[in-house]
């Protein structure tokens, strides 16, 4: 792999692994996602500049409950999680996003603590450099060394700059992204960069009425349409497609006996699409559909099944008080 691009502030290094590898793995992934059958498209590649901030705007909408949930539940608890472990030099967020929750755990960490070093990894880079300079500016005494990248390629870059003890966020329920052997393989990565001791805050949505889970992904103002639409606009701007954004509907169905909702755009009528970058031409009947995301839910007993197959230990567990959602300390074993 390329080294890292590093981009050097006072107390803030950026290193912009996507700027060099994205591009190229997106086309890639829009190529092979969109000649499978069925087509579908990856989740990752809706946070570019636009989707983060439509992503922040559906954190706010009525239906979409997680966010609040968590929120209440870092509010309430972040020092009481803090004091499960040993100070914490580093603190780890995977998909940090605007950063807003991880203020919580920070905040906490200082009330112990004089400084803390933040490794934020995010897929946008513009994102990334948005929330840690808002973050340098509110705390004085933090230093942030960041990596744009996914997941993977950040927990590699990660290896050699590791100061524990640590403590590693994944906030938001963004597991439930994952395919459930995917989790597991994601969890072990997680698992190779901590040493016994360190652990991982795992947010985790829960398993609830079909109703609100569907609610919470198809919104009634139609900010996740726009949020999962843009994936398509990004495609166009960057690739010369000529996706018509105006004939997708978004459909999210919650699939009880998985445990899983699947999240669709659907084509109101034939297209034809061709995206003259990628040399590559797709036809789209009505009624057809390109999936674009999975949402896993849990409950307390797969989330303990699955710290014990990742070399976790599930030690403690919080929910906000209507029980819907849940922050699960996963402590690295022995």
């Amino acid at each position: 792999m390329s080294q890292p691009i590093p981009r050097t502030f006072d107390r803030f290094v950026i290193h912009d692994l996507a700027r060099h590898n994205g591009q190229a793995t997106f086309a890639r992934d829009v190529r092979e996602g969109l000649s499978s059958t069925p087509k579908q498209l990856f989740p990752k590649y809706l946070y570019d500049p636009l989707g983060s901030k439509l992503f922040d705007s559906i954190c706010h909408v009525d239906e979409y409950y997680l966010t609040r949930a968590e929120s209440e539940i870092l509010s309430r608890y972040a020092d009481e999680i803090v004091a499960q472990l040993p100070a914490n030099q580093t603190l780890i967020e995977l998909g940090s996003g605007s950063a807003e929750k991880t203020r919580k755990v920070i905040e906490a960490l200082l009330r112990r603590q004089p400084t803390l070093l933040f490794v934020p990894i995010d897929i946008s880079a513009s994102a990334l450099d948005d929330s840690s300079r808002a973050l340098l500016q509110t705390y004085p005494a933090v230093r942030i060394e960041g990596y744009a990248a996914d997941y993977f390629d950040g927990l590699a870059a990660l290896k050699p700059v590791k100061k524990g003890p640590v403590l590693v966020l994944f906030l938001g329920s963004n597991i439930g992204n994952f395919e459930k052997h995917a989790a597991a393989d994601f969890l072990r990565a997680i698992r190779q960069l901590l040493a016994p001791g360190d652990a991982l805050l795992l947010g985790a949505d829960l398993k609830k009425d079909r109703r609100v889970l569907e609610a919470a992904y198809n919104d009634s103002l139609g900010v996740t349409r726009a949020f999962i639409v843009n994936q398509l606009a990004r495609i166009n701007r960057e690739f010369g497609s000529n996706f018509d954004l105006r004939a997708f509907e978004l459909i999210s169905v919650y699939d009880e006996a998985v445990g899983r909702i699947d999240v669709y755009l659907e084509s109101t009528r034939p297209q034809s699409v061709t995206i003259p970058q990628l040399d590559l031409s797709i036809t789209l009947e009505a009624g057809e559909r390109l999936h674009m995301e999975n949402a896993y839910k849990y409950d307390l007993e797969e989330l303990k099944g699955m710290a014990q197959q990742t070399g976790f230990d599930l030690t403690r567990t919080w929910q906000d008080e209507k029980q819907r959602f849940s922050s699960n300390l996963f402590v690295a074993a022995e």
